[in-house]
């Protein structure tokens, strides 16, 4: 389950949302940080923790934000497409996805379509941090990227190659493993033939 959530002004900044009260609004909030991949949740544990009645839930199902999916609380967040977007190599399905009639996975985007905010530069991953040597990208990692890509790489083939060079690009070290990838895409000789 993604450790970050988003919520979409166009949701919270709505008349509809801002006329709840706030004990409703709170519960809103934390139901998405509580949600899985899907936007479901046990809303119960979540009004436990936060203080907030059956009442302020009922206030949320009146509105259209959410809906109940069984006698346990399970919940759907109606507006979690527009809140969210996944990317496809970090999403799991939910555990209760057979309560729900269809589940409509349109906020799984493909890492490459993602939108950033901020730029990290090009030779880092997700988390800041530099691809060096000693801090090579995983074969997971790899082998997501090709498929995300849909080339024809052999991941095991590639990564095994720079494991062996010492994650070099002829004399100088690699600065971006997915530029690498995308080179091979292309069938370079010199790495086709390793």
């Amino acid at each position: 389950m993604a450790e970050k959530r988003m919520f979409s002004k166009s949701v919270i900044s709505s008349g509809r949302f801002l006329r709840m009260p706030p004990t409703s609004r709170l519960l809103y909030y934390d139901l998405g940080m509580a949600a899985d991949d899907d936007g479901i949740v046990e809303a119960y544990t979540v009004m436990r923790s936060d203080g907030c009645t059956e009442d302020d839930l009922r206030v949320l199902i009146a509105k259209g934000f959410i809906r109940l999916l069984n006698e346990d609380l399970v919940t759907q967040i109606m507006d979690w497409k527009t809140n969210n977007t996944i990317q496809k190599d970090r999403y799991k399905p939910s555990i209760y996805a057979e309560l729900v009639s269809r589940m409509d996975t349109k906020c799984i985007q493909p890492v490459s379509k993602m939108e950033t905010q901020v730029s990290i530069g090009k030779s880092k991953d997700r988390l800041g941090n530099k691809y060096t040597a000693q801090n090579p990208p995983t074969l997971d990692e790899v082998r997501a990227y090709c498929n995300e890509r849909q080339n024809g790489v052999n991941a095991e083939k590639w990564y095994a190659h720079y494991e062996a060079v010492g994650w070099k690009v002829g004399k100088n070290p690699m600065k971006d493993w997915k530029a690498a990838v995308r080179t091979w895409e292309k069938g370079k000789a010199e790495y086709e033939e390793f």
